[in-house]
């Protein structure tokens, strides 16, 4: 695809999510307190008040400066928690989570009034990011190093995990370290390819794949992502943060045998809230292809299934990943 017809898909996204700006109303903000260099973190979400403490500060001690917030109409206490925490800024929106293309609509708005000219990651509330060396150095010291290498993005492939037993075996209760509950997860067995127009990397595999799309695997989530960025206006997320324009954001491997520094964010999504979430999202249908992931995920739920394997591997930490080759360290010391 040539360079203008990538440029006029670009600007036809960013228009649409400027025309669509309105559909978040601000409830409390707090964007003046935004340091020159704070790194940001922007977030949508529904409904997720038992995740937000602990993914706040697990995020805060990696040296996110301030949370960027849209809340797609919670009734569970979201928006309350939000309201009261001195570094979020908070939007609410009442409007159709699929018609914003999964809100990310809403995100690329707030993202091109207030990301430019900062570090930007982009999460859902069960995503945790490990980058190499991150038990010794804060995000900071990566985003620098980083902007110093003329590197604009950071990949990260999203890593599923799970508990010992049947998923709803242990209740999760709010402030908790999800990895406590659920901390296996697939060492291999992943789908590669690259897609040809964006140039970004497509990752499929690991247990949603094999337990929930076993008959069509290639209807099973993506897993690669590129949630942060140094970003500028004219950026734009296409297809949630699986890959964004320009297309040389996207363009985060080594083609001829080499290695670039990536992460993997942990994806904590297979707790015991996931039984009471998977039910009320088949019902409203406002994901991706009319719910049909939290379709699989409730049928497969009530059977009490359990996703461990003789082949499932404990988490450690980031070293045990890079050895797995899940994530690279790269030429960064």
């Amino acid at each position: 695809m040539n360079a203008l017809r990538l440029r006029a898909i670009r600007q036809w996204y960013l228009g649409r999510a400027i025309r669509r700006h309105k559909q978040v109303v601000p409830v409390k903000l707090r964007v003046r307190t935004i340091g020159h260099n704070a790194l940001l973190c922007f977030v949508t979400l529904r409904n997720e008040y038992v995740r937000l403490p602990y993914f706040l500060d697990y995020y805060r001690r990696m040296g996110i400066g301030h949370f960027l917030i849209v809340d797609n109409n919670s009734d569970d206490g979201s928006a309350e928690f939000l309201q009261s925490q001195p570094d979020v800024s908070l939007w609410r929106t009442t409007t159709s989570y699929k018609s914003s293309r999964f809100g990310m609509d809403w995100i690329n708005w707030l993202l091109f009034r207030y990301g430019t000219g900062h570090w930007c990651l982009t999460v859902d509330p069960d995503e945790f990011l490990v980058f190499p060396n991150c038990d010794t150095r804060p995000l900071q010291a990566l985003t620098h190093w980083m902007s110093a290498s003329g590197i604009r993005s950071f990949p990260a492939m999203l890593l599923d995990l799970y508990p010992r037993g049947r998923i709803g075996d242990q209740p999760y209760v709010a402030g908790q370290n999800p990895m406590e509950i659920a901390h296996y997860f697939d060492p291999a067995n992943y789908m590669i390819h690259k897609n040809g127009r964006y140039g970004n990397l497509w990752i499929q595999g690991g247990p949603r794949a094999r337990s929930f799309f076993a008959s069509s695997p290639k209807e099973a989530p993506a897993l690669n992502k590129i949630p942060l960025i140094r970003w500028e206006r004219h950026y734009v997320y296409i297809s949630s943060t699986h890959m964004a324009l320009p297309r040389a954001l996207n363009l985060v491997y080594d083609e001829n045998g080499g290695e670039r520094i990536s992460g993997v964010l942990l994806h904590a999504k297979f707790l015991s809230t996931l039984i009471e979430k998977s039910s009320e999202e088949m019902q409203r249908g406002e994901h991706y292809a009319n719910s049909v992931e939290y379709r699989a995920y409730n049928q497969e739920l009530h059977s009490d299934m359990v996703l461990l394997t003789p082949e499932s591997r404990s988490f450690e930490d980031w070293r045990q990943l890079e050895e797995l080759g899940l994530m690279s360290l790269g030429n960064w010391v």
